[in-house]
């Protein structure tokens, strides 16, 4: 059994990393490869879980171990594999933010994460609420996160934030500058703007915040 890895990026692609342990190159399948705590050249450490199937054996690693938490989490609901399990951590931002949607039933959230219907939204609630023991989520950030989760309050503009955000990160942004962004351009937003609009938006925001 693998826990973690410690080594360095060596590549980057969509989807994935390698990284070079003494001399070994591991693949290993993230959520986001190009965020900054994973820039090539950097040693990092990266807390794994280790799939075996009958025709691959695969690595799966994050930054935190709260993330792999969740993930462990995720892959036990019925319909969620590990590919869908990444794709919400992906486009749902930090971990405590998806265990909070889940502990508020937050449907609508969750339903704006890849591969993530209502029914299924509603399974990961039913299956998870009471097991986000392990991952910290204060009254204080519960409601932080409500408030991002209002960010975008129709479902249009939901989903293009979470596009947005994801961009930034692979444009190499941390969660906390793509988290500032997005309550500086609340006010502007009036609601069904599109990914490219809200992108521009949050570039600018981030300039400006750069100049302070």
């Amino acid at each position: 059994m693998i826990d973690f890895l410690r080594g360095t990026i060596v590549h980057r692609e969509i989807d994935y990393v390698v990284m070079d342990v003494r001399g070994v190159g591991y693949r290993v399948f993230c959520a986001n490869p190009y965020s900054a705590s994973l820039k090539e050249g950097e040693e990092t450490t990266l807390f794994i879980h280790y799939q075996v199937r009958e025709d691959a054996h695969l690595l799966f690693g994050f930054t935190t171990r709260e993330e792999q938490s969740l993930f462990r989490l995720l892959i036990e609901v019925n319909g969620i594999g590990p590919k869908v399990a990444i794709g919400i951590l992906a486009g749902g931002g930090r971990p405590e933010a998806i265990a909070a949607s889940i502990q508020q039933e937050n449907i609508n959230f969750l339903t704006k994460l890849p591969g993530i219907g209502r029914k299924t939204a509603q399974r990961i609630i039913l299956d998870l609420k009471d097991k986000l023991g392990g991952i910290s989520t204060p009254a204080e950030s519960l409601s932080a996160f409500s408030g991002a989760d209002d960010l975008f309050a129709a479902p249009q503009g939901l989903n293009s934030w979470s596009e947005a955000k994801a961009a930034l990160l692979a444009l190499g942004y941390t969660e906390a500058e793509a988290d500032r962004a997005g309550q500086a351009i609340k006010p502007k937003l009036i609601g069904g703007e599109t990914v490219d609009a809200v992108m521009k938006l949050a570039l600018q925001a981030l300039y400006q915040q750069s100049m302070r």
